[in-house]
């Protein structure tokens, strides 16, 4: 996020006003994501996706193994090819639409459902070798049925 921000600071003085403010911003963004995703050279640790939850908490359990399996999630996002994990990741985890994840990455509405199949069939096919992955994406709705 700070990359993108020091991105659209910089280029601020280049908007020219042909789209709002938002999409340009939005566009900036998905640039700046686009390149940290193609470099071979990123060496961040993960995030943790889930917050921490009190010991005398009944549903410890479950929230271990939410975060486990989201760990699994982002391990198998990390391996689909870069183009696809974007068009992925904006259309079904930030839930924007396929017409607008297009026009972000500045592709066809064909070439980013197929993007967006393509990573949701690697994911698919991860998450049936691995149980724990597969309850986790059932549970969060990640078969959606909007490829319109």
């Amino acid at each position: 996020m700070q990359d993108a921000f020091l991105e659209i600071f910089r280029s601020l003085k280049s908007f020219r006003g042909e789209s709002s403010l938002g999409t340009w911003i939005d566009r900036c963004s998905v640039r700046v994501a686009y390149a940290y995703l193609s470099s071979k050279r990123r060496r961040i640790p993960q995030l943790e996706l889930v917050p921490d939850v009190p010991d005398d908490d009944p549903n410890v359990e479950e929230c271990v193994m939410a975060r486990e399996a989201a760990r699994r999630l982002y391990a198998a996002l990390d391996r689909i090819e870069p183009v696809q994990r974007l068009a992925f990741t904006l259309h079904a985890i930030d839930g924007r639409p396929l017409e607008e994840v297009a026009q972000l990455m500045e592709a066809t509405l064909v070439a980013t459902k197929s993007r967006v199949w393509r990573a949701r069939q690697a994911l698919e096919k991860r998450a049936r070798r691995d149980p724990l992955l597969g309850r986790f994406l059932d549970g969060n709705g990640s078969s959606e049925e909007d490829e319109t």
